[in-house]
């Protein structure tokens, strides 16, 4: 017999999101349950007028099988029966999901036509056979200068934002989904307010990326549990765009920090015995599960991730922040509305500079790193009332220039026009001697006036003759 036509009638509780319906091991039917199965639970109050409510199977414990109720469980009573489909959750992909909005359980929420028979695909696979998978070496383009000049985003590469709450971290995500020359871009946010999703989509109209934009949104008025599918679908969507139509893909995700909160939720109401601060003890593995996604297929295209992730009381040392760094390959710090060049880290960039981006992107790289830390030091001396030299005068001065140019959180500027920037900014406060730099790339790049100038092509003349 199908199990859609059994309705197992015998709830034992509800607590919080949570489901615990007995099903007897003696019928045949119950052995066809396996985890992570699609159930739907229908009301038998006759008083009331309650939809089927979607749940999913997330604990299999003898005759005892627990539901977690995606749009909650308000208005559900023990009285309730259950009907479980035979399959997993799954999500819509299709070209026709392009420019839509979707809900934490996959219900397009833009006002757009249904999606009812488009296929879908299965949101929980495992992650790709490491022998398809190969090294970094191409590298996204972003059009931030402090990420694509000194920590560049690579493809493949998983790489989480650092911050506090109150911090730009969602307009600066949102730019580098508009600017970025990645392919397809896929956005996850979890726990979003209006503003804030209102704020991506209306981004990514006015860029004119929404084409090449696929969104799936919780809200935080929406039930807990559905925070848990967005990165899932998200990433599922993502994968089967990369392995099978070979696009370059970018997923998005924010907050993972609420991602993981939701977790600690859920395994509250299912009694789990709590790890450090609460949360579940798996945490590692199930942000692993998720971050281990990205990838650059052989033969295919490639996904990488970005994510933020928030620090409560800008604790670095915070179970979230703390496992994300372990799975990573680096982070942007995020925190008084600029990324932090110094806790800032891309560890896939060395496969990209200088060998798909211009030859003295290295070099200046490391050269105004080297210079804006001698200005902060400058300005300590400066702030302890030392007596400050000719030289640190005009470090202080190149601090200035630096943080105006790069370090604006609304910077835009292409790559190579970032490296000719940097150029400029260190011939406006030091000597071609005093950059410690290879003489070919000062002799190509560094900005030199008109007389100069004639005297260098005048000496290269006599040299080719």
């Amino acid at each position: 017999m199908s199990q859609l036509l059994i309705r197992y009638s015998r709830i034992l509780e509800i607590v919080g999101d949570i489901v615990k319906v007995h099903v007897p091991t003696s019928e045949e039917e119950a052995s066809q349950i396996s985890f992570g199965d699609l159930a739907l639970i229908e009301s038998r109050d006759e008083g009331q007028e309650i939809l089927p409510r979607t749940a999913q199977v997330i604990l299999l414990d003898g005759e005892e099988i627990s539901l977690q109720v995606f749009s909650g469980t308000k208005g559900l009573s023990t009285h309730s029966v259950v009907r479980f489909l035979g399959r997993p959750m799954e999500v819509t992909f299709s070209p026709n999901i392009l420019g839509r909005t979707f809900s934490g359980t996959g219900q397009p929420i833009d006002g757009g036509p249904a999606l009812t028979d488009e296929p879908r695909i299965e949101i929980d696979g495992p992650t790709v056979n490491p022998a398809r998978r190969i090294l970094a070496s191409r590298m996204i383009r972003t059009d931030v200068p402090m990420i694509d000049v000194f920590n560049c985003l690579v493809e493949s590469q998983k790489i989480p934002i650092f911050s506090v709450a109150g911090e730009p971290y969602n307009q600066l995500l949102a730019r580098i989904g508009a600017q970025a020359d990645a392919d397809i871009v896929v956005f996850g946010g979890i726990g979003l307010i209006f503003d804030d999703y209102h704020f991506f989509k209306r981004t990514f109209e006015e860029a004119g990326a929404s084409a090449r934009t696929v969104m799936f949104v919780h809200q935080g008025s929406d039930p807990t549990v559905e925070a848990l599918l967005v990165p899932d679908m998200a990433l599922a969507v993502a994968e089967r765009y990369a392995v099978n139509e070979g696009k370059r893909v970018l997923v998005l995700l924010t907050d993972m920090t609420a991602y993981a909160d939701a977790l600690k939720e859920v395994g509250i109401s299912m009694e789990h015995v709590p790890s450090n601060r609460g949360y579940i003890g798996d945490l590692y593995s199930q942000l692993a599960r998720r971050y281990e996604k990205a990838c650059d297929y052989k033969g295919a295209g490639s996904v990488t991730i970005l994510s933020v992730t928030t620090m409560p009381g800008d604790d670095v040392t915070h179970p979230v922040p703390d496992n994300t760094g372990y799975i990573t390959e680096g982070q942007f710090y995020l925190h008084d509305g600029v990324i932090d060049p110094f806790g800032s880290l891309s560890r896939l960039k060395q496969h990209v500079i200088g060998k798909v981006t211009r030859e003295d992107h290295s070099q200046i790289m490391n050269t105004l790193i080297r210079f804006y830390a001698a200005s902060q030091d400058a300005e300590q001396k400066q702030a302890m009332s030392f007596e400050l030299s000719e030289f640190d005068e005009r470090v202080l001065k190149f601090g200035r220039l630096f943080q105006k140019t790069f370090m604006d959180i609304d910077a835009s500027m292409p790559l190579e026009e970032a490296l000719d920037t940097g150029w400029s900014i260190l011939a406006q406060c030091f000597k071609e001697e005093e950059l410690l730099m290879k003489q070919h790339l000062i002799d190509k790049y560094f900005p030199k006036t008109d007389a100069e100038a004639d005297f260098q092509n005048e000496t290269n003349s006599q040299e080719s003759a």
